[in-house]
Parts: structure tokens; sequence; C-alpha cells
């Protein structure tokens, strides 16, 4: 092959002339604008290439610093671990994010459809990025002072919110967008809005639109109506900003947008439209967690830490089967309070009330701790008094107005208002009902006076009830579990205990004189004496002479060890007093210890949980309850026949109107500083302590069988209504010991 080249042109025979080569007038059309054009081609391709290739590069260098997108498939969000009590009933939970996690048909479709409207109109059809949306941002946010515009898809919300900050930089949104593609590409559509559907944030703490429904509108995501749908989908756009609680004028306005694109996107009607934007915001905000059973939550929560840790216990989801009864709690909770109240009553109008304007506070901004549940009927709740007449008192609990009229003071005895009240004033009072938003109620007084109840299954351990003070709001001080209190003569059972195993029978005499030990010279609560009388009587009696003979016989230390077998860990000093109940403990504890003796002797400790399930439905290892003997089945039924003297003809004989069978104890300290009742049918063991905590007296005569007893006999109402012929072990039934013994026997060998 002959090559041409460039110099050949010259050598050539019969070259034509270059003009003639290039056309008659010797030029070639565009021969300069060729050459430039092609440059500029060239250029284009170049820059084009440089582009993409720093995309690319970019895109690259962030993408090392992503997640891996198959952690995504493995992706468990926080979620809520919930309490439930023995019938199924959720009461309670733990979270550090509140959030349920559903499926996409969990969700409504009018949710789904006002979500997708108002937040990206094109899910359905983009790959993760609307880049048509992203530009028309983009160039807002260079050529406006104005605020940035957003251009996030659902998909890209999604990935900001799982892997990324709400840092904006380049680089983030750049990560962002890669995330979103893989994301697109990785899941369906479905998925992409169900992982966004539970993971968004809607203020509040709540995330999550199911966690949402169920704590603004107390439904489920699948229950909501059209302007309640419109109301959770504009939130994701400002949590706080658009707030239903904080800015409701603002969270009106924004559902309203919502419902206008939904429109505009031919998801509803116009009448519809129409209709949902005339509606109020229709909230119905679910009841605070943890509110009915404060203290036993606290207790729970303690206990599942220890076993699990924190982070287990308020992020996994937990499923907490633990042993309370909602209704005994119910029952519980307004024994404690009616009670309390009576209490109060009884001892006449005190006032000594706290003024907000006296303390340089706002009337209309003002806020209690107590109004963080709504009040209903029976509650009680501190009260905000803005406006009095003679004959009227009005005021205020939080965003709801109350009305008083002179009978709902009657009982003080002061006749009109203006005697004893005025504006600012805080007063105390129970909600008895209401009337066109109304609520109305009698005014009561709150001087500081605490109680606490505890109820527990005697069989099981199982504690049923508790309730740790009067106000969980004011004061989480748990006094059922936590405050030790001397015990006064609920320690005399340990006492006469010691003396049955030693051979004290309950007719054996005893004599109930004047006598001291030492320096000691002791005497009975009436200051008197009644000479020769059973051990059976002067324990109904609560008769402090035989009580300390009895001690001094079986010697003090005994006594001791004996409360120790019990349970009782207090660290208690030997010296004679104690049998009157100097020692100090906790009500849990005395609950603890009393239910030996319907139990025939055998000792179960208290639990709370009874189960727990792992958010995947895997039950978790039980521990192994503590069941043991305690004292001899004999000793037992004869230490019964005590404490039934005292329900049936001692000191707390008015129980007779209940007409069951019970047994129990009372208790009252020195200078009336501590009331108790502890006692017992033969399913459950309940225990009531009442007293100030800073140990000022009840008052005169105001014993355990005055202030305590009522609130123990309302509370057994309840409880014993479900065991109408039930009996003591020993009685008309077979004994439960065998049982018990089995139970115990089980339990060694799990």
């Amino acid at each position: 092959m002959n090559l041409i080249t460039p110099s050949d042109w010259d050598n050539d025979p019969d070259p034509l002339p270059r003009r003639s080569r290039r056309g008659d007038s010797g030029f070639q059309p565009g021969s300069g604008r060729s050459k430039i054009a092609g440059g500029l081609a060239l250029a284009f391709l170049v820059l084009v290439a440089a582009i993409a290739g720093s995309l690319t590069g970019l895109l690259l260098v962030y993408s090392v610093d992503c997640p891996q997108i198959d952690e995504l498939e493995h992706y468990r969000p926080a979620t809520t671990t919930e309490l439930y009590d023995v019938h199924g009933r959720s009461f309670g939970s733990f979270a550090l994010e509140r959030r349920v996690v559903i499926g996409y048909n969990d969700f409504a479709p009018v949710l789904r459809q006002a979500v997708i409207s108002t937040e990206d109109r094109d899910f359905e059809s983009h790959g993760g990025v609307n880049l048509l949306r992203f530009a028309a941002a983009a160039w807002h946010d260079l050529f406006s002072k104005g605020r940035a515009q957003g251009a996030s898809t659902l998909t890209m919300q999604l990935a900001r919110n799982l892997f990324l900050s709400n840092q904006r930089t380049a680089s983030r949104k750049l990560q962002e967008i890669f995330l979103s593609l893989q994301i697109e590409h990785s899941f369906t559509k479905e998925q992409i809005f169900t992982l966004y559907g539970n993971q968004i944030y809607l203020g509040s703490g709540v995330y999550g639109f199911e966690a949402g429904a169920e704590y603004y509108f107390s439904k489920h995501a699948n229950e909501l109506t059209l302007p309640e749908a419109a109301l959770l989908a504009g939130l994701p756009k400002g949590p706080v900003e658009f707030s239903p609680l904080l800015s409701p004028d603002r969270a009106f306005r924004r559902r309203n947008i919502v419902i206008d694109s939904m429109l505009e996107d031919g998801k509803i009607t116009a009448a519809q439209a129409e209709t949902a934007r005339s509606s109020p915001l229709g909230l119905h905000l679910e009841d605070p967690p943890n509110s009915v059973a404060p203290w036993f939550v606290e207790e729970v929560r303690r206990e599942l830490e220890r076993r699990f840790g924190t982070e287990e216990v308020h992020g996994a989801g937990l499923k907490v089967y633990t042993t309370l009864d909602l209704d005994l709690q119910n029952a519980a909770n307004q024994a404690v309070l009616d009670g309390l109240a009576a209490y109060e009553r009884r001892r006449g109008w005190k006032g000594h009330l706290l003024n907000v304007l006296a303390g340089g506070l706002n009337v209309d901004t003002f806020k209690h701790p107590d109004w963080t549940v709504p009040p209903g009927p029976g509650a009680y709740v501190h009260a905000l008094v803005t406006g009095i007449l003679p004959y009227q008192v009005t005021g205020r609990i939080g965003d709801r107005q109350f009305l008083l009229s002179a009978d709902d003071w009657a009982w003080t005895g002061l006749h009109t208002a203006d005697q004893f009240l005025k504006p600012g004033d805080l007063i105390y009072m129970k909600i008895t009902g209401e009337d066109g938003g109304m609520l109305h109620g009698t005014l009561e007084e709150d001087t500081g006076v605490e109680g606490s109840l505890l109820a527990m299954d005697n069989a099981t351990g199982d504690v049923l009830a508790l309730v740790g003070g009067r106000d969980f709001n004011l004061s989480q001080f748990d006094r059922a579990t936590q405050a030790e209190r001397q015990t006064g003569s609920s320690f005399k059972p340990y006492v006469y205990t010691t003396a049955v195993e030693e051979g004290a029978t309950p007719q054996e005499i005893i004599v109930d004189q004047p006598v001291s030990f030492g320096n000691y010279v002791p005497h009975n609560y009436d200051g008197k004496f009644k000479g020769r009388i059973s051990l059976l009587e002067a324990f109904a009696d609560s008769r402090n002479i035989p009580a300390l003979e009895l001690a001094s016989r079986v010697g003090i230390r005994k006594v001791i060890a004996t409360a120790h077998r019990f349970g009782i860990t207090t660290n208690i000093p030997a010296y004679l007093p104690v049998a009157l109940g100097s020692a100090e403990i906790t009500l849990e504890q005395q609950v603890d210890a009393y239910s030996v003796f319907p139990n025939d002797g055998i000792r179960v400790a208290p639990r709370l949980v009874k189960r727990v399930v792992s958010a995947d439905g895997v039950p978790f290892n039980e521990d192994t309850p503590d069941v043991r003997e305690v004292i001899s089945q004999k000793t037992a039924r004869t230490m019964m026949v005590f404490f039934r003297g005292v329900t049936s003809e001692g000191t707390a004989a008015r129980l007779n109107v209940l007409h069951h069978p019970l047994g129990g104890k009372t208790g009252t300290t020195n200078d009336f500083t501590d009331a108790w009742f502890i006692g017992f049918s033969p399913s459950i063991s309940c225990g009531v302590w009442v007293g100030y905590d800073d140990r000022q007296s009840l008052g005169d005569k105001q014993t355990g069988a005055a202030v305590a007893l009522p609130l123990w006999t309302t509370f057994m109402q309840t409880a014993i209504a479900a065991t109408p012929n039930e009996s003591f072990p020993g009685d008309a039934l077979s004994p439960a010991r065998p049982q018990l013994q089995q139970t115990a026997s089980l339990a060694t060998h799990r």
C-alpha cells in the first residue's frame, strides 16, 4: 500500500489548484466557524466530563462516609416499652422516643394521601430525587434572600432522619441524594412510606403517625378522619411551629393548607375540603403515660433497668406483663384520696393557702404541676381562684373553668367566700362533674398529709395495687416502698408469734397492770389497766403492757430475729420499747410479712413483673420466686385467731360490716405521728399508712383505727367483691398449705 503523506501534495503531477478544490470563490463555507464550533463542542464535552467526573468523585468520596444501605433492612427504630396489667390492659410505658411501629396498611388511606400531597406529590413516580423541584429550590436559594426552600422528597427526608444530621451543607445534601437513590433502588414505595411514617417526628416527643394519632386524638392511625389526617400530615414541616398544643392557630392554618393540596391533587372533592376546613382541630389528648399507677411504674422501671439495662428498657419495645390489677389500682387511688380528704374535713378548715399574686406570678400564665392530667369526675386537683362573689367562686384548672357554690364549702363552717378566699388563691378541690363545659366540685383541703397503700396476692406475692402518696406530680417519693416509719402496735404480731412458738396460747391469762422495766415505765393508750385478761383480748385491744411482758419473757432479741425471718430488713436495736413499734419499717415489708399468716406460714416475696417479652415475641428468662417457710402451720393458724379477734371485737371491729373473713392489726405511734392498718382476707393482704413527711402529729386521737382503717376498708370492699365465699385455711375449706408447699417445691427446682 502506498501511503500519501502531506508532502505528496506538492509532488502530484496534476495537482488541483487549492482554490478550485474549495469552490470557485476559493472559500469553503464555515471554515472559521467550524473550528470555533468544534472547539466549543470539545470544551463542552470536556466540561460535562469534568462535571460528571467531579460529581461521581464527590458522590464516591461522600458515599464512603455514608451508612451501608443494607443496614436499613435490619433497621429497628427505638420503640416504646409497654406495661400491661393482669388482664392485658396497657397502663404505662417507657420510651426515649414515643413510637409505635405499624405496617403500611395500618396507615389510613386518607393519611397517606395527605402526606404525599403536602410533602411529595410525585412520590410514586420519582426515583428518590425530584430534579425539577431540586433545581427550582437551588435557584431560589442562590438568588433569593428569603427563607431557603426545601426540595426534599419523602425518601430524602427518610435518609436524613435515619442516617444524617439536619445541618445545611452541600456535603450533607450530596450524601442525602446518594442515600435516597440507594433506598429507592432497594425498597418498594410502600416500604419507603412505611419507614417514613414510623420515623417522622411530630412534636411533643412523639415519633411516627401511629403514636401521633394516639397522642393527639386517642385513636389509631387507621381510624383518622380527613381533618385529623391533614393535621398530622402538616406537622413534619414544623413540629414545634405548627404544634396544635403550642400554636393552635398556626396548626389550624397549616392543616387547611394540607387540605387545599389534597384538593388540588384530586384526592378529595370540593365538598369534602370545605367541610374539613371548617372543622375544629378536634384534639382528644391521650392521658399522660403512667398516670394511673405512677409509683408502681417507677418500681417496675427500676427492676427492669437492673435486669436489662436502661437502653433496652427505654428503646427496645419490650412487652412487660406485670402483676398490677387496674381495677384494684383505681380503687386504691380513690380510697387514699377520699380517705385523706375525710381526715382533713374532720380536723376543720385550716386555710394557709398559697397565693399566686402574692408570689409575684401572673394568674393568666400560671401552671400548677398537677394540671398535667385532665381533670375528671372523682379527681382531686389544685385550682386557681380568679373570681369571688359572696356565694360563688370561679377560677381555672389548666384551661378549664370551674365553679363552686356555697354548698360546696359548707363543711368549713364559713358562709361567704370572701370570708376566707381571695383572687390568686390556690385551693384544693374534688371534681364532681361538669355542666356546659364548666367544671363543678367541692372545696377540700391539702395540709400536706400523705397516705400510702400496697396490696398483694397472698399465694403468689403479686403486687396488685400500689399508691405511694397523695399526688405523684408534686412528690415522686414512694411512701409504700421507700419510707421507713415507726410501726406502733403493728409490730406486736412479731412479739406474739415468738411467744406462740414458745408455747403461748390465745386463752392464756396475763395481767395488765402498772409495771416498770428499770427506768422504763410504759403505759397503755387509754391510760388504764384491765388486770387479768387473755392474750387474745390483750392483742385485740392492743394493750401495751401485755406485749412488753411477753417480749421481756421471750427476750427482745428473739422477737427481732422473728421479724427478720418474716423479711424485715431494718436494723432493729435490741431494746424493749421495740416491742411497741419504735422500729422503722416500710409498708411494703409489713404487708409482705403479714401475708405469711393467712398463707399457713409460707412467705412468697412480693413481685411486680410476671414476664417480659421482646419486640419479636421472644420471652426472657423469669426470676425464680422467693418462696420459703417462715413459721409452722400450727403457729400461723394460732396467730390467725389473734388477728381475727382484732377485726371481730377489737380495735378494727367496724370491719364486721363487710361480712367477710378478715384479719389484721392497727398501729399508732407516740404523738399520733403514724397511723397504720395491716390486714388480709384469705386471698389478699393490704396495708395502709397515713402521716406527714415531716413527722408532725396527725392530731389527738388520730389512731390507726381512726385514720388508716377507713382507707383500708374502702379499698377492700372492692378487693373482696370477686371472692365472696372464700375462707381462711383451717376454716370450712381444705387448707391451702399443701398447695403452697408445692409452689415452694416447684420454685426450688426452677
